[in-house]
């Protein structure tokens, strides 16, 4: 049997880019720092079988992938309004059939699909977990060109309840009914701000903002995914001191809009803990 502390499950994605394409997708920012954090990692995904030995990540992580005929791949364009992205193929659902059976129940489960593909089940199949949600992957959708756009998530007034903490950009909030609603069914929300930290607000009323620490930004890509996964590490190793969580989580995920490409900022997170311990 496999000990799991940390689990994430969603799609391994190409970010397609002039030079090939770039290792993206929830699983990897976060599985990749749950795992720099000191965690045992374990990520639940599906790609096409030819390219699995390809990714970046530590042997010491455990990848089980569900294989796929292709992996889910998009192409963003960045233009004066904002991003567009399209999606040029989508590899498995995954279901909770799918978690390995010889994987135990992990302390910390983080639901993070990104083409609509993960089983929003996965919130009641460990009932003793701490249950993250990073749910912008079931409010994406797209058309026969493949153009992704937003879409409300019809199931959400149902799983929200349901999860330890959910944590969302204001970049992915569609209006501020949305927020409203967001903040009424769960039990914890998280709303990052990008390099103005992040506010978290409790079900029963506690609201506490957190600003993030000033730093020269290169890449932001996986920021958000990054803070999902020391939110959730530094929750569960300070028995839901929400607040701490977030003051750590800003930390960490600041340090990695500084390098460009996933392997520099993991590397550069883990010299930050280490200069943070000899202090």
């Amino acid at each position: 049997m496999v000990e799991i502390d940390y689990f994430v499950v969603g799609h391994i994605s190409h970010d397609l880019t002039p030079d090939g394409y770039n290792v993206g997708g929830t699983v990897s920012y976060a599985g990749y720092t749950a795992h720099t954090l000191g965690v045992k990692t374990g990520i639940l995904t599906s790609t096409a079988v030819s390219e699995t030995a390809l990714y970046p990540f530590p042997n010491s992580i455990h990848i089980h992938a569900i294989p796929a005929k292709a992996t889910t791949t998009f192409k963003n364009i960045y233009t004066t309004q904002g991003r567009q992205q399209t999606i040029h193929a989508v590899a498995h659902p995954i279901s909770t059939s799918d978690y390995p059976p010889d994987w135990f129940e992990p302390a910390i489960v983080h639901l993070g699909p990104v083409a609509n593909e993960v089983d929003s089940e996965f919130v009641r199949r460990f009932p003793n977990s701490i249950i993250g949600l990073t749910p912008q992957g079931w409010m994406r959708r797209w058309d026969e060109n493949g153009r992704v756009y937003a879409q409300a998530w019809e199931a959400a007034a149902e799983i929200l309840p349901l999860a330890t903490a959910v944590i969302i950009s204001t970049e992915d909030l569609l209006d501020d009914q949305m927020l409203e609603q967001f903040r009424s069914w769960a039990n914890l929300l998280v709303l990052t701000h990008g390099a103005e930290g992040c506010t978290i607000f409790h079900k029963e009323g506690g609201v506490c903002h957190i600003p993030a620490p000033t730093v020269i930004e290169v890449e932001p890509t996986g920021a958000g995914d990054i803070f999902a996964a020391a939110f959730l590490v530094r929750y569960h190793q300070t028995h839901g001191d929400y607040c701490e969580a977030g003051h750590f989580a800003n930390q960490v995920a600041s340090q990695s809009v500084t390098q460009s490409g996933l392997t520099a900022k993991m590397a550069c997170i883990q010299q930050h803990l280490q200069e943070l311990e000899q202090q």
